[in-house]
Order: C-alpha cells, then structure tokens, then sequence
C-alpha cells in the first residue's frame, strides 16, 4: 500500500461520511442568501478578472477552487506516475472508459433525457443568459451556435435554451473523471490502493491535454457555444495550477519536514479543505439558483436521474470489461470506481468560468455533487457483494 493510500485508512472523516448531508445544508443556505440578501451574490460575482470588459474569472470562485485542487493534487507522487507502466492493463482500461466511453454516453444520455423525454417539464422555451465566450464581441441579434445575443442585467449575455445549458453541464461532468474521494471509494471497496492513487495522477494530467478539447468538441456538437480560450484558461487556472503548486509545495514539505511529518500531519490539516472550499462554492452558485429551485424544485430530479444512470451505466461497463480482461479484483474495483466517479471540481469550476454561476450549466454540475456520494458508497457495497466474480491477489485472500 502507498503512503498517502494509508491516510484514508482512518475511513470516512465527519467531512467526507456527511458530505451529502453538507451539501443539502450548503443548498439551502446559498437559496437563503439568494433570497434575502441577493445583492450580496451578485457583488462577490462582480469581484472578477476582466478581458474586453467581459467577466472571465470570478476571485472568490478561484480562490475556493484552488483550495479544492491543491489538497489533491499534493497528494500525487509522480515516482508511482512512471512505475505505472509496470501494471499497464488496469490503467489502460481506466484511461479507455474515461476517454473513449464516458463521455460519449454523458452525450447521449443527456441529449436523451433532457432534450427529449424530459423537455415538457423543463419547458421547450425555457431560456437561460450564459456569458459571451471570451474574446467574442456579437452585435445585439447576432446568432452564435444555439445562442442569439442579448443584453441581460445591462451586460451582453447569450441566450440559449434551457436544456441545452443543462446538457452543457453534463457534459463537463462526463469528460472530468476521477476525484480525490476515490482514494476513499477505493479503499472500503477493498481495491488496489496503489493503482487508485496512480490513477488519481494520471487522470490530472491527462486532463490538461484531453479535458479543453474534448470539452470543445461535444459542447460543440450540442450547438452550445464553445468558448475555446475560456477551456484552455479554465485548465490552466484549476488543474495546472494547483498541479504545480502541489508538486513544488510536496518537494518542499517533505525536504524540510520528512515524509512522515507530510503523511501523518500535513495531509490530515488538508483533508477537509477540499470539502470546505467545495461548500462554500455550493453557498454562492445556490444563492444565484434559488428561485428556479423553489419555483422547479422536480429541476433537480429532472437533472439527478440523467447522472445517476451515465453512473451506474459507466461502472457495469468497466466492471464488465475488468471481468473480460480477467483483472483481479483489487484493480477491478478501483477501475470502474475511478470510471463511474466525477472529478466534479474541475466541472463545477469550468462550467463556472465558461457559462456563468447563474448558468444552467452550474447547477447541472452541483447536481453531480448531490448524487456522487450516496451513489458511490452503493457501488462500494456492490463491489464487496460481487468480488468473488474476480480472482483475488494472493496476499488479499
């Protein structure tokens, strides 16, 4: 077992064990501000960097998210990154069902659910104001995909339907695998720490070669506008920058300290930052959400059962390609968790730059916060039911 796999053998933290619980408080909360003091959500999301006069990235929003990548990304040991490569099987198939699966059927199954079965209840006309792409100044009127530009709140904004602001959330949500809770996930299933812990990195750095295009392309072919500089800045901002910061800081820390200080101290303070700085983001892009949710409150449902099944759907294919590759059940396991898991910071962060904390897009990908824990302990059980469809490695049986 790796070093940092060991500091989650204390199980679940209150953070982690009540995250659901968090973010429904956190739900409410944001609703709260959103309705009796809505100036205050709209001041924080004034405090942003500026570009041709457009709003690109929100401070307090950046400041939250780095604290949510950087406790994961200190934790990367790229020695184990390299010896990867000794086991290549488990990460191939792990890489495929992130890359060449998932998003593919996020795709699908939103276009399906939300702009099909569930369109009556979402409503065909329903428009949603996303931020101009960067870099693009439209005249009033001019179309840009599925969008037509409009002025809204005294700023241009465009107007998009509904569902499509959806989708593009789901969308985020389908092409940012991995979490730093799959170290947890993969822990009480029992799996190969080890391979999760190698996954985790590889997964961070994959993404900032795949996320941005990938991203484009389907955002793109659901005729939503594809802000290409916003994608790329959005990777640069929430995962090279905190990857930098924990590769630098983790040298340091352990030159000065030791390794042990590092495991048994520095990673405990950090544990729950990541959550901390994930609640608060919740409390702003709710406050922003609070009317559509009281006035829809079935909005969130219409969002859940999409996600769910992407899901549930992503780990019975890796479970059953695992199977087909006659992996053993250690390196099953953490694959098709590692699969069906979101890295939903970077969506909620991206979604948050590209379109908005108003966006439809935003509260698509809070949503996949909503669900992800309860989901992923059931998958937890699920794998410990049927570890015996797997062969086992010597040492753990």
């Amino acid at each position: 077992m790796s070093a940092e796999a060991k500091t989650v053998e204390r199980g679940l933290g209150v953070f982690e064990k009540y995250l659901t619980v968090w973010v429904i408080l956190c739900i409410f909360a944001g609703i709260w501000l959103g309705r009796i003091a809505p100036g205050v959500a709209t001041f924080l999301d004034g405090l942003a960097i500026y570009v041709g006069g457009a709003p690109v990235v929100s401070i307090p929003i950046a400041i939250c998210l780095f604290f949510m990548m950087y406790p994961i990304m200190v934790k990367i040991d790229f020695a184990e990154v390299v010896s990867a490569g000794k086991t290549p099987k488990p990460v191939a198939l792990t890489l495929f069902a992130n890359w060449a699966i998932k998003p593919f059927t996020m795709y699908a199954i939103g276009v399906f659910f939300l702009g099909t079965l569930f369109i009556k209840f979402i409503g065909a006309d329903a428009l949603d104001y996303v931020k101009m792409p960067l870099g693009l100044n439209l005249d009033l009127g001019a179309v840009y995909g599925a969008g037509k530009v409009v002025m809204h709140g005294g700023v241009k904004m465009l107007e998009v339907p509904l569902w499509r602001s959806y989708l593009a959330g789901c969308i985020l949500l389908g092409i940012a695998p991995c979490t730093a809770m799959v170290l947890v996930w993969g822990y009480l299933a029992r799996g190969n720490d080890g391979h999760t812990l190698v996954m985790v990195a590889i997964n961070s750095l994959s993404m900032l070669v795949l996320y941005g295009p990938l991203g484009g392309f389907l955002l793109g072919v659901g005729r939503i506008p594809v802000p290409w500089q916003a994608l790329v800045l959005s990777i640069a901002i929430y995962v090279a920058l905190p990857l930098v910061a924990g590769y630098y800081s983790r040298k340091w820390v352990i030159r000065a300290k030791g390794d042990t200080w590092f495991r048994e101290k520095f990673l405990h303070v950090l544990t729950p930052i990541t959550i901390i700085a994930l609640l608060l983001t919740l409390v702003l892009l709710f406050s922003f959400k609070g009317e559509i949710i009281t006035s829809k409150p079935l909005t969130i449902l219409w969002l859940a059962i999409p996600l769910f099944l992407q899901t549930m759907l992503i780990f019975w294919i890796t479970y059953g390609l695992a199977k087909v590759m006659r992996l053993t059940y250690e390196d099953a396991a953490p694959s098709a968790m590692i699969g069906a898991s979101n890295h939903f910071e970077v969506a909620i962060a991206t979604a948050t730059l590209l379109f908005g904390l108003s966006s439809g897009a935003a509260l698509a990908t809070v949503v996949g916060v909503l669900i992800e824990v309860p989901t992923m302990l059931w998958l937890v059980w699920i794998c410990k039911k049927t570890a015996l469809w797997f062969r086992r490695e010597a040492a753990r049986v």
